[in-house]
């Protein structure tokens, strides 16, 4: 019976801080209630207007609608008072000091993700900020889960972003983010550093997502051009090569008339827009010219054909598509 009582007491003390004073209190109301009970059962004619009366006494509330007369019964009433209001007092300044530290531990991203579907954003700059902007103003926002080192507290006041402060490509710290459940990673280069050594820190951050997770789909940012065959390697599902990217508006700017052209295409460009379709059986057997003209009728641009790596742009339309081919269209 020792033995049972001492597990019993050792197994209290492990629950967490704000249940163990609430079963002390309840505890409290239950014993104070049936025992007013007893001592007065006339002023008390049940045990739920005792245990009524110890709750509205514990909690200073006092309305007076039960009020002890024996001496008995109000030795009760001052005990419970005593032990009582310190009880309710110390579980109320637990909960609040409880709900004060889980809002400390979110803003400063000590809070694990728990959820499915989101989209892990590795790294916090301009390009982040702005993809994070674009996701959560759009008509249906995406959790997002944003992981980063640098960063104190939470940089985006917004229900559909969740902050995970920490090394990325250490295991904890993606697994705060739940990256099992997630849909994609984005990972971005860290421009603070020189150029190969942020290009290291990405594929080591890939390296890690894809040894936890091997199926979730990473888009990685790759400085250098002699590491993207090493972010293959590591396992991304897609390489943006920003310093390219940036280099074919800069030329394009060059060679045109000085409108930035495409700049303002490219702003168009909004998500799920451009998107390569594998072709159906009905259009199959079409011409390209029945094709464009289909897609016309459906509000969508048919600009060219993906074959395997190649990209064929505006094909003539005597071109023959083949099975495997995929239609590149702008919806």
């Amino acid at each position: 019976m020792g033995q049972l009582t001492n597990k019993v007491f050792i197994r209290f003390w492990r629950m967490p801080l704000l249940l163990r004073i609430l079963l002390m209190a309840i505890f409290v109301f239950l014993s104070f209630g049936i025992s007013i009970h007893f001592l007065e059962p006339s002023t008390f004619p049940t045990i739920f207007d005792g245990i009524w009366w110890a709750i509205i006494t514990a909690s200073t509330v006092g309305y007076g609608d039960y009020v002890p007369h024996s001496l008995w019964g109000r030795l009760t009433a001052l005990i419970l008072i005593l032990l009582g209001a310190g009880i309710v007092s110390s579980y109320f300044g637990t909960l609040a000091a409880a709900a004060v530290t889980k809002q400390d531990a979110f803003t400063e991203g000590r809070l694990p993700f728990k959820g499915t579907g989101h989209i892990v954003i590795v790294g916090w700059n301009e390009r982040s900020r702005e993809l994070v902007t674009k996701l959560t103003q759009c008509s249906k926002p995406q959790m997002i889960v944003l992981v980063d080192e640098t960063l104190e507290t939470i940089p985006v006041k917004s229900k559909f972003v969740h902050f995970i402060q920490g090394k990325p490509h250490v295991d904890d710290t993606m697994m705060n983010s739940d990256i099992a459940n997630a849909e994609k990673v984005l990972i971005t280069a860290d421009r603070g550093n020189n150029e190969l050594q942020a290009d290291m820190n990405s594929i080591l951050t890939l390296l890690t997502i894809k040894g936890l997770c091997p199926n979730v789909k990473c888009i990685v940012e790759i400085l250098t051009a002699e590491q993207v065959i090493n972010a293959f390697r590591a396992g991304a599902d897609e390489v943006i090569q920003s310093n390219k990217l940036t280099s074919v508006f800069m030329m394009n700017s060059l060679h045109s008339n000085g409108d930035g052209l495409l700049s303002h295409v490219i702003e168009h460009f909004e998500e799920c827009r451009l998107s390569a379709n594998p072709i159906s059986e009905t259009d199959l057997g079409k011409n390209l010219e029945e094709l464009y003209l289909g897609f016309q009728q459906q509000g969508t641009l048919l600009i060219g054909i993906k074959r395997g790596k190649d990209i064929i742009l505006n094909p003539p339309h005597s071109y023959k598509l083949e099975r495997q081919d995929e239609l590149i269209v702008i919806n």
